[in-house]
């Protein structure tokens, strides 16, 4: 007598490769990549939005104020702006796109690589303004004390207004080419991970 006994034929197993089951998803290492690299780029952004800010709007907005009424508000905002939350950005940025580059190094392409390290690059030039610069200028503008208790504020101010708008120029725009190379390097990264999904890739459970 003929045995019967036949395994029953597993449907799911023998569609797998047609339904799309055993293709590989974006690899961890890939997707905390493009994670760090994103944060760097939101963080970039973020400084550089800040620094475009003063040279557009509140610069000179100030400048056609009086001398006592531009004094007195910048003391006020330096005051409030050199806080934990603005440093935290300011080195977080970098720090980011430090961790993002040592993983494109060891993962990602070349060019990748590249673009975060010409976006440190330009950081790191606005990083050396603002300290060499900004810093020192906000620390004289308020050592200069009460602005009603200033004998010479047109002085105060003249030396204070002309080098910190024409510097804070110069980092915005690093700063900005910073972002935008942070930001061709995520494109390049999002691009890797296109180029790596193998051709015809259909999502889990999808029957042709």
């Amino acid at each position: 007598m003929a045995s019967n006994n036949t395994t029953p034929r597993d449907p799911a197993s023998g569609d797998r490769r047609r339904m799309g089951g055993d293709h590989p998803h974006p690899t961890s290492p890939d997707r905390a990549a493009g994670i760090v690299l994103g944060a760097a780029v939101i963080a970039m952004g973020l400084l550089a939005g800040l620094f475009y800010d003063w040279s557009i709007a509140v610069m000179p907005g100030l400048t056609a104020a009086d001398d006592r009424t531009l004094v007195d508000a910048m003391q006020q905002m330096i005051d409030k702006i050199e806080n934990p939350a603005f440093f935290l950005i300011f080195f977080g940025a970098p720090a980011l796109a430090a961790v993002a580059l040592f993983q494109a190094r060891r993962s990602g392409p070349p060019k990748t690589a590249g673009w975060i390290v010409a976006g440190l690059a330009l950081y790191t030039m606005t990083v050396v303004v603002t300290f060499a610069f900004h810093f020192p200028l906000n620390e004289d503008l308020v050592k200069a004390g009460d602005p009603d208790q200033i004998e010479n504020l047109a002085a105060v101010r003249d030396d204070f207004v002309a080098p910190w708008v024409a510097w804070n120029i110069v980092r915005t725009l690093a700063s900005t080419a910073a972002f935008g190379s942070l930001v061709w390097a995520l494109v390049l990264h999002g691009r890797m991970g296109r180029a790596q999904q193998p051709h015809g890739t259909r999502p889990r459970g999808y029957a042709a």
